[in-house]
């Protein structure tokens, strides 16, 4: 009886050795399975990889099969988002030969889909120009913090990061601006969507994130007309298609110019178009071009719609029509604090036919930061994707943005 219970107990215990050695291979066999996998060009897969690649630090933040990828290394950036997993689409636009290059002095324009940039731009209070230097491209510099200088990571979760960044910038007037800057990025669930914007998203598929902006003057000095102030500027990149169309609501019961459309030359007037009370303009990446809105003809969300893919963007952002909003323009003889409050920029080949894209992009600015020191200004801007039932993504372009799909369609 003890020789059969020894025995009996050799064979069990090389019995669960076995299974055991069994199911690790098994799990080994998935997990480099899922590794091997190769995901296309253009879905969210592929982009985690090759960010993950880049970036150590990668943030991915779910809520189901939606997700954000957010880079810490690369300015806080949200890089890209998808509504349908991994072989989802990736919304946002990617500059991959960009990353294995030697810096530029310029700008390096990696992409993404939202990126935190400062203002002005332009005109005698600049933060991309050196005093007394001519605004020409060969003077214009994009300040490290924005370009190539990591953010530190400040908190984060499975839905949320929190990051910051401190610099100092000399403006065009020689005034030496100190600043923190404050950025955090939250993946919204269906439920936060569907309130948020008010509307019923049924079958359709979403994704959409929030991001809470804000810079504060560190300095010793307070930022006002007479130095200078800056501005938080947001730009939202995506890659184009021959048929989609951005849309700009504007408001037509005031007085004023409805938008500028020379920032970079006239846009062709095949190109963009007005219609109850609506910008429509051409997002095929085909040619250069960028128009602004003025806080008091502007609304506080814009868009676009890509037919091909069936995917309605909603871009959503501060407003404050009382404010003053910056002049970004390349200009020192323009009224420094006149300026756009929504922008919307198609890509096009330079005229020695290079071209950095092709993307488009939907922006949102804050009005100027006259700041005291240690008081602080905040922007919030959020995005949305929308992808799925035509009828029930025009219902949502119409609540949102007052226009029928098919009229977008039909525009141009």
């Amino acid at each position: 009886m003890k020789t059969f219970s020894s025995s009996f107990l050799k064979v069990m215990v090389l019995l669960i050795i076995f299974i055991n050695a069994s199911c690790g291979n098994n799990q080994n066999k998935k997990e480099d399975m899922n590794k091997e996998k190769n995901y296309q060009k253009g879905t969210f897969g592929f982009d985690k990889e090759f960010l993950q690649e880049k970036d150590t630090s990668l943030v991915v933040l779910s809520n189901g099969k939606s997700s954000v990828l957010v880079s810490p290394k690369y300015q806080a950036k949200v890089f890209t988002s998808t509504a349908e997993g991994l072989e989802g689409k990736s919304f946002g636009w990617i500059n991959y030969e960009v990353f294995d290059k030697e810096k530029d002095e310029h700008m390096n324009a990696y992409g993404g889909e939202n990126r935190f940039w400062l203002g002005p731009e332009g005109s005698k209070y600049s933060l991309f120009f050196k005093p007394k230097t001519k605004m020409v491209y060969d003077n214009w510099k994009t300040p490290a913090a924005i370009d190539t200088e990591a953010w530190k990571v400040v908190e984060k979760s499975s839905n949320e990061v929190a990051m910051k960044m401190s610099t100092e910038i000399v403006n065009y007037a020689g005034t030496e601006l100190h600043l923190t800057a404050n950025r955090s990025i939250r993946i919204l669930s269906e439920k936060e969507i569907s309130t948020l914007l008010d509307i019923k998203l049924d079958s359709i598929q979403s994704v959409g994130f929030s991001t809470e902006n804000s810079i504060t003057n560190s300095g010793e000095e307070a930022w006002t007309k007479e130095t200078g102030a800056p501005c938080i500027w947001m730009l939202d990149m995506f890659s184009p298609s021959p048929e989609t169309v951005i849309i700009v609501p504007f408001e037509d019961k005031t007085e004023g110019k409805i938008a500028t459309t020379d920032y970079f030359g006239e846009i062709p007037k095949d190109r963009i178009t007005y219609k109850n009370s609506t910008i429509f303009f051409k997002a095929d990446g085909k040619s250069r071009g960028k128009l602004g809105v003025p806080p008091n003809r502007a609304k506080d969300k814009s868009g676009s719609y890509d037919p091909k893919s069936q995917t309605l963007t909603i871009t959503y952002y501060d407003l404050d029509k009382d404010a003053v909003y910056l002049n970004q323009e390349w200009t020192d003889t323009k009224d420094p604090y006149k300026g756009d409050a929504v922008n919307a920029y198609n890509d096009g080949p330079l005229e020695d036919g290079s071209q950095m894209g092709p993307f488009y992009e939907i922006e949102s600015v804050s009005p100027a930061a006259f700041l005291e020191p240690g008081k602080s200004l905040q922007h919030n801007h959020s995005v949305f994707h929308f992808t799925g039932n035509k009828s029930q993504l025009d219902s949502i372009s119409k609540k949102l943005l007052n226009v029928h799909l098919e009229d977008i369609q039909q525009v141009f």
